[in-house]
């Protein structure tokens, strides 16, 4: 049987933190200078377009002239979290910050690779709960201790064509919400015009997003899932049945091209898209994720969390890790470039900024009640529902795996997944 990339990586860095004492894991003169060093190494996966912003981002803080600057290594994601449980168990090249994504904090956290804030947050009370957006702050904090502290939120939504709205729904979203009911009258209007009502996109948080709509969850106890439900068929049901009515794009086209070229009413997509949304020659706006109720209360965003989190390292001495706080002290005031990004802060001071108000994005963190709606999905085997959704959720909405195989086939292989976790032992 087949065990995920993520579930492998932790096996071997479970077996090497139990044999670290034996494999000379002690400090060289090379490491012992690297410890001296008045440098933060920061690992992130930030290679991307935002690549550019984290960079301008360090560069204004290091020409504040902190006492430890803090030096960029960004890398593919993939290779970034290969690359962790090897350097934590081996003890040396062990970065003094990372990004991670906050799913995974609870599986380091059960391989005993991480340190937890508790001891440094008493110097740095603005870094607290009431100061960020609270979906990303509860991420962090495991059994009453802090193992992670928000640099975001990233969501989900749907981009929307203005002139397709008019034409076809135009009431369909004065409450900022369309509903899948609005969704299949509109593309009832727009087929004769070869318009696609929607774009079937990433079924991960279109999926999840709906399960949670539906009265499901991922698990009942934490560990064992409930995904072959009457809410998971119902979940992924609601976008087969949008395909099989003919309003969707087919499978193989792109369904982000088609709505940038102005053939489609609504797209699915997360608020880190919008340079290639700005593509389009037309004006678009940013709503929430398509919805079952049109009450923004029962509202759900799938929404996930970049986090600076520690790894046990022997050679950060407590100076450095003060000098780690000033940085992320002074990103909560300063996170301006990253919305630009068009990622969400998790800070809330950038509320304040008269700039980022004028940014789509703002919609989910300007009004409470928005707020409540990012939901990320709390459930140490995330990884592991994310890696069969990419693998069987376009053949099923597509209808090339029927309902019934896609939530049993879920179930089944999530369960042997977990068996052969050791985290879970």
């Amino acid at each position: 049987m087949k065990v995920s990339k993520l579930a492998s990586l932790v096996i071997v860095a479970g077996v090497c933190l139990g044999m670290l004492a034996g494999c000379g894991g002690g400090g060289s003169s090379s490491s012992s200078s690297a410890k001296n060093k008045k440098e933060i190494v920061f690992w992130n996966p930030f290679t991307g377009a935002d690549s550019e912003n984290i960079k301008k981002m360090i560069n204004e803080y290091n020409d504040t002239n902190p006492e430890y600057k803090v030096k960029n290594v960004a890398m593919k994601e993939i290779d970034m979290y290969k690359k962790i449980p090897t350097v934590v168990s081996s003890g040396k090249n062990i970065p003094d910050l990372n990004i991670v994504h906050a799913e995974r904090i609870q599986q380091y956290k059960d391989s005993d690779m991480l340190i937890t804030y508790d001891d440094v947050l008493g110097d740095y009370s603005d870094i607290k709960g009431e100061n960020y957006v609270e979906a990303a702050w509860d991420m962090g904090e495991l059994d009453g201790e802090r193992y992670g502290l928000p640099l975001d939120i990233h969501s989900w939504g749907t981009y929307y064509n203005k002139e397709l709205v008019k034409k076809y729904c135009p009431t369909a979203l004065d409450d900022n919400i369309v509903t899948f009911d609005e969704i299949k009258e509109a593309g009832k209007k727009a087929k004769a015009d070869k318009i696609a009502a929607i774009g079937v996109t990433w079924v991960k948080p279109n999926f999840l997003s709906l399960l949670k709509q539906n009265g499901g969850q991922l698990s009942e106890n934490g560990v064992d899932p409930t995904l072959d439900t009457p809410a998971s068929k119902d979940s992924i049901g609601i976008w087969r049945d949008l395909y099989e009515s003919g309003i969707t794009n087919k499978d193989g086209e792109d369904a982000t091209q088609i709505f940038v070229s102005g053939k489609s009413i609504f797209l699915p997509e997360g608020i880190w898209a919008q340079n290639t949304v700005n593509e389009a020659e037309f004006d678009w706006g940013f709503t929430n994720s398509p919805q079952v109720s049109d009450d923004l209360s029962k509202a759900v965003n799938w929404s996930s969390s970049h986090q600076f989190v520690m790894f046990k390292n022997d050679e950060r001495i407590d100076e450095k890790t003060q000098g780690i706080m000033e940085f992320i002290d002074w990103l909560r005031t300063n996170s301006l470039e990253w919305a630009k990004a068009g990622q969400n802060p998790a800070s809330l001071d950038i509320i304040e900024n008269e700039e980022y108000q004028k940014m789509p994005q703002s919609l989910y963190i300007n009004d409470p009640k928005e707020r409540e709606t990012l939901t990320i999905f709390e459930y140490k085997y995330n990884g592991y529902v994310s890696e069969y959704l990419e693998t069987n959720g376009f053949d099923t909405v597509f209808g090339k795996k029927s309902i019934k195989d896609f939530t049993s086939g879920m179930e089944k292989e999530v369960k042997e997944k977990i068996a052969k976790d050791k985290t879970n032992k």
